[in-house]
Parts: structure tokens; sequence; C-alpha cells
């Protein structure tokens, strides 16, 4: 079986070291990522990739790791560090094929020439766009985002929706000032996804860019296990709310929400659950799921993951058909890959 890894995390040498010597919250980063080698390391990375090229027809798709440049500074110290990156992505692709089959674009969302950017990134050969979940605190659905998304939809490549939120950003309890023991990122991240996603379909999005496409991060996250609330319950939008009018806007739109939510697309990364990969991909089906392993952010910094999903997929009970689908097929399709 081919695999092509479609949603793992790398920092280009250039990147990571303009990240290092720039003070403020872009030098915090070495603190966690120093203890992870092989999301900066390359001779590391590929240390960990050949233990399943070995094997199979394994290559991956990269993207940056968090935390999102938009955090990292000014608009002009994020312009730098996007150039940078995207930059270094397509060298290391162009360099390192055996590995690196394609990168995933990162953006200045804080800046107005975050579009312009992703103009330039797919110039050079980015695959698809990976964008986070909230810019700053912001909803996908604003107006000053839509033109990132009208240039996805106008190259007819992918945008990847990664999580984002912190310990500090939203508490769990109105007493609190801080998520407590990682329940931030626990069920702090997939809540912050799947808010991502409903914004980006009640606030119109969807609508305005008919044929974009949209992947979810970890197999969308918590919709799959939720359908009886996406379907049967936002059914009755505005039947809970008495201070806007929902019941027009749910009138008013094109298809039923649950119709929405299943034009995403979604990924195998969650972190080697079987009745996760079960309950997602019944929900998706094998057209709008695609491999991923979220290297290298298993306990063993590097393969655990991988060998894990690879171990769920082929203990699938589904056809070799759908199986080549979501292992290497539609990766091919949505992001060019030969």
């Amino acid at each position: 079986m081919r695999y092509i890894d479609c949603f793992n995390h790398f920092f280009p040498q250039n990147l990571w070291d303009k990240m290092l010597s720039t003070p403020g919250a872009a030098a915090d980063i070495g603190s966690r990522m120093r203890g992870i080698p092989a999301i900066y390391d390359l001779d590391r990375r590929k240390q960990v990739c050949d233990q399943f090229r070995a094997k199979q027809d394994y290559t991956q798709v990269i993207s940056l790791g968090m935390p999102p440049l938009e955090a990292l500074g000014t608009p002009e110290q994020v312009e730098e560090f996007a150039k940078l990156g995207n930059d270094g992505m397509a060298d290391l692709c162009a360099k390192e094929k055996d590995y690196f089959c394609g990168w995933l674009a990162s953006l200045p969302m804080n800046s107005p020439n975050a579009a312009k950017e992703l103009e330039r990134a797919f110039k050079n050969g980015a695959c698809g766009v990976q964008i986070h979940s909230n810019i700053n605190g912001k909803p996908l659905d604003e107006e000053e985002f839509r033109p990132v998304f009208e240039v996805a939809e106008k190259h007819n490549k992918m945008v990847f929706i990664h999580p984002s939120r912190g310990a500090y950003d939203l508490a769990d309890y109105k007493s609190e000032k801080k998520s407590k023991y990682e329940i931030w990122w626990t069920f702090g991240w997939p809540y912050e996804t799947s808010v991502a996603m409903a914004r980006l379909v009640f606030g119109g999005v969807m609508d305005e860019f008919p044929k974009l496409k949209v992947l979810a991060h970890h197999l969308g996250a918590m919709v799959p296990y939720f359908e009886g609330r996406v379907g049967p319950g936002w059914d009755q939008l505005g039947n809970r709310t008495t201070d806007e009018d929902y019941k027009t806007l749910l009138k008013n739109m094109k298809r039923r929400p649950l119709d929405y939510f299943k034009d995403f697309y979604a990924d195998t990364a969650v972190f080697g659950s079987k009745a996760a990969t079960d309950c997602g991909l019944a929900f998706y089906g094998p057209d709008r799921a695609m491999f991923a392993s979220d290297c290298p952010f298993d306990p063993e910094k590097g393969p655990g993951y991988i060998r894990e999903t690879i171990a769920i997929m082929e203990e699938l009970n589904m056809s070799q058909a759908d199986k080549e689908k979501i292992c290497y097929k539609n990766a091919q399709t949505h992001l060019g890959i030969k």
C-alpha cells in the first residue's frame, strides 16, 4: 500500500533560526520544540520516515507546527516568517522528494497581504494551505479573511484547518483565569475545529465559495460523533434563541446544515484510536478522508502515530479500493501529488 501522509509538521532551518533569534513569542517556541528534534532536525526526520519507507511507499506532506504565525509578531514580522517558511518548504520538497511529496503554505493572517502571499506560495508549488481555527481570536468567517478563501478556490487548492487554543485563551470555568490540566488541548482543540467549521457554514463562506475544499484536522473533530446534534439538532436552529433571528437564517440556507458539514474533508490523525477512526470514516466516507498521522507529536516523538495509524488502516473492514482512496489516491486528486 502506498501512504501519502498529508498532515505533518516541520520547521525549515531558516525559519527555525529566525524564530529562535526573534525576541518575544517567536523565541518561546524553542522551549517545547527543542524537545522534539524531528520537527526541526532534517536528519532525525528522515530517520523517522525511513522506518516506514523500508516497508512501504511512504511520503509526507509537511506544514509548519504550532503556534500560528500570526501569533508571533507584527504583520511585518509575520510576513517575513511566512516567506521564510514557504520558501523553506519549497526547497525541502525539491531536495528531499523521496521523503516530502508536498507542502502546505502558511500565511501572515494578521496582515492584509495574506492572500498575496498565498498566490506567491501556490506559484512556488504549495499543494494546499494551512490556516488555524481562529486568527488571534477572530473567527474565520470575518470579511477580512475571505480573500484567502477566494484564492484557494480559484486555484482549486485545499484549505487545511488546524486547531489553535492555549491555556489562557479561554478558561473552562468563569471563576478561573486559565484552562487547567491541558483541557484546552485535549477537549479544547476538537471544539475549536468544530466551531471553525460551523462559522464557515453559518457565516456563509461555504455558500460564497461553493467549490472551496476544506479539510478539518483530526477526522473532523467533534462533528462525526455529534452527527445527531449537527443533523436533527441544527434542523431546529432558532428554537433556542430569542435575541437573534436564526430561523430566517436557516430558511435562507441552500441546504440542511448537516449537508454542509458533509462537504468537508477530514484526515485520519486521531492518535491511534480505532473507535474514532471508525466513527469518522462512517461519517465522511472514503471519498472525503485522507491518511495523516500528525507526525512528530506522539510520545516517541516521531514514529508512533505513523505506525499506529497504518496499523488501523490495515485492520479496517473496507474494500481495497476504498483503502487506496484514503491512503493515497485522494491526496493525489486533491493535492495534485503524482
